[in-house]
């Protein structure tokens, strides 16, 4: 039988000892009901491989955990609800929620936070990729920012630890916002109603490091509680319907839990997309998995957005990662499982007008 090697590995964003552990993949040319089985578990062992190094190995988080649960079914069930937001200082999260729609945060005044990250509608955009200050396209689909604060890492490939350090990086990219924490600490310094928010909140006026956390002071508090699906894991049985429950029991027995699991559903741990068959475009090559969180309302789907619908999207996870070629029964139901986890922002559905 074909051997495969998995080497623990070095993609400048994380750092792991190298391990070489051999699994067995099927035979090209078998088919009929082993070979599914076969692959869904090189799938599931290669989640566990990598999500043991980054357990051994990787810094803990500084993203909130959720409270521990008492109820008989969360303590059983791989996925856990959306805790309610974090308490946080109240003048910080004012001032951050301000600096996240504040336009003189990008060079040429043109763009801010929200303009990609739209908290009336997904805490994303429409489009499967947004535009640069160029004009040209970013080459990765903007993630939803709900939520973004229960991940261990941030951004499609996970290069960033905080949310301190993703702002920053945001604020300085030439393509997304193209400035300088200089010139936006002299735009601010130069508005009397920011230097006195800015002392109220921290003695002092604006700096870098204070224009950084205030926003991921507020990013903190844009979590969505109260899914359908949160609902059911807290004890109410009538929360989901029987195709709902059903679209969840396959979740779990085909393996997207093995990837998708946790508070956020994801989130908290790196893989290989295209295991068995080619899913989206090739680079980059391991991503840090995504959180289902919200899920039905941030179409389209894939770091290149090249997945329109969820239907979509599922049909090729399946066959891609799993080796599976789902019917559209099993689709039908794990679709409908997806569209229980939508939680609420201040008291609204995401994806509902506000």
């Amino acid at each position: 039988m074909p051997r495969a090697e998995y080497l623990g590995f070095e993609q400048g964003f994380l750092k792991l000892p190298r391990r070489r552990v051999a699994l067995q993949l099927p035979k090209s040319g078998e088919v009929g009901i082993a070979p599914t089985a076969r692959g869904r578990r090189c799938a599931v062992a290669i989640c566990v491989l990598i999500f043991s190094s980054l357990q051994l190995s990787s810094a803990p988080s500084q993203s909130p955990e959720p409270p521990p649960e008492s109820n008989s079914i969360t303590a059983k069930e791989p996925i856990t609800p959306v805790p309610e937001a974090a308490t946080t200082d109240p003048l910080k999260t004012k001032l951050g929620e301000r600096l996240f729609g504040d336009t003189r945060l990008s060079h040429d005044n043109s763009r801010s936070c929200s303009s990609c990250h739209d908290l009336g509608t997904n805490g994303a955009g429409r489009n499967s990729h947004d535009v640069g200050l160029d004009g040209s396209e970013l080459p990765l689909n903007t993630l939803t920012i709900f939520n973004a604060a229960l991940n261990f890492r941030f951004g499609w490939e996970g290069k960033f630890r905080t949310l301190e350090s993703h702002t920053l990086a945001s604020l300085e990219s030439p393509r997304i916002m193209g400035s300088s924490t200089s010139e936006i600490v002299d735009k601010l310094e130069a508005d009397p109603g920011m230097r006195r928010q800015f002392a109220a909140a921290y003695g002092r006026g604006p700096d870098a490091a204070n224009v950084s956390d205030a926003i991921a002071s507020f990013e903190r508090t844009l979590v969505t509680p109260g899914s359908r699906f949160d609902h059911w894991l807290a004890g109410d049985a009538a929360a989901l319907s029987a195709d709902e429950l059903n679209g969840y029991r396959l979740f779990k027995s085909l393996g997207c839990s093995s990837c998708h699991q946790g508070v956020n559903i994801g989130g908290n741990l790196f893989e290989r997309h295209g295991i068995f068959h080619p899913l989206a475009s090739p680079k980059p090559e391991i991503l840090r998995v995504p959180s289902l969180r919200n899920v039905a309302t941030t179409p389209p789907y894939f770091h290149d957005g090249s997945a329109p619908t969820l239907d979509d999207a599922v049909r090729k996870m399946g066959f891609a990662q799993l080796n599976s070629t789902l019917t559209d029964q099993q689709v039908n139901a794990i679709v409908a499982y997806l569209k229980t986890l939508t939680g609420n922002y201040r008291g609204t559905p995401v994806g509902a007008s506000p």
